[in-house]
């Protein structure tokens, strides 16, 4: 029994006053969700004060990004041990974001899982397609090979604290949305491939979100696929009652 995860990751947007805000909100109006795991990202900046909101209540915390070392002279970045010293719990590599605007590959993704994963982290692995690269016929061939590399060299016991999402990029902020059933054929790519890679037994175990514009008023049409394990949120992880009407589908 695969358990939904429903993430929010805010990408840039909230001070540490208005993140503060956000969580409060969430605690009262989740504070009865117990079938469904949830989990919110915030900015680096809000990421202690948030854990200290969220202490002993249903929501996890997570990161949006991560380096692979632990320390050392890498000016910008944040390591697996800072996130796990401030009581992070997830962390989401690999969005199209990261692999679009900072030149980011699946050898590094590949990397950073393995990092999160030593230190007891659970890497949010994004995958996912163009629009070029959707409408030249190619999804399914580019998603089984960033699902490929980004888990080379992963051993089969880990795979039960990752998360996997397919985030196709045409449909990121865009408003647009994969179909329900577009959604949950390519997430069962990515299952089948996953079982390639590994057994049946980890295939039907490992959790695989679906990302891309999803709102209210389609969460439950996608939510409800026999493949998809939840979803990652973006635009409408930003406010209370719409990241609530998501998790409560």
């Amino acid at each position: 029994m695969r358990i939904p995860i429903i993430a929010g990751n805010w990408k840039m947007y909230k001070t540490v006053d208005e993140a503060v805000a956000l969580v409060r909100e969430l605690k009262e109006k989740l504070a009865d969700v117990n079938n469904r795991e949830i989990v919110v990202c915030p900015p680096f900046t809000a990421l202690h004060t948030v854990y200290k909101e969220l202490s002993g209540t249903n929501i996890k915390l997570g990161a949006q990004n991560c380096y692979f070392e632990d320390e050392g002279a890498f000016t910008g970045e944040v390591s697996p041990l800072m996130l796990k010293n401030i009581g992070v719990e997830y962390v989401v590599i690999g969005h199209s974001e990261r692999r679009g605007y900072f030149n980011e590959n699946d050898d590094l993704i590949n990397k950073k899982a393995k990092a999160l994963l030593l230190k007891g982290l659970k890497p949010i692995i994004c995958v996912g397609e163009s629009l070029e690269q959707r409408e030249a016929g190619e999804t399914e061939t580019l998603v089984r090979k960033q699902v490929f590399r980004d888990l080379d060299g992963i051993e089969p016991y880990q795979l039960k604290n990752i998360v996997i999402a397919y985030e196709p990029i045409w449909a990121i902020g865009t408003g647009k949305t994969a179909t329900s059933t577009e959604a949950n054929r390519v997430i069962a790519l990515i299952r089948n491939t996953v079982k390639e890679m590994y057994s049946p037994l980890e295939a039907n175990s490992i959790r695989i979100q679906y990302g891309g514009s999803v709102k209210p008023d389609n969460a439950h049409e996608i939510l409800t696929q026999s493949d998809i394990d939840g979803a990652l949120v973006g635009g409408a992880s930003l406010k209370a009652d719409s990241f609530t009407a998501i998790v409560k589908f």
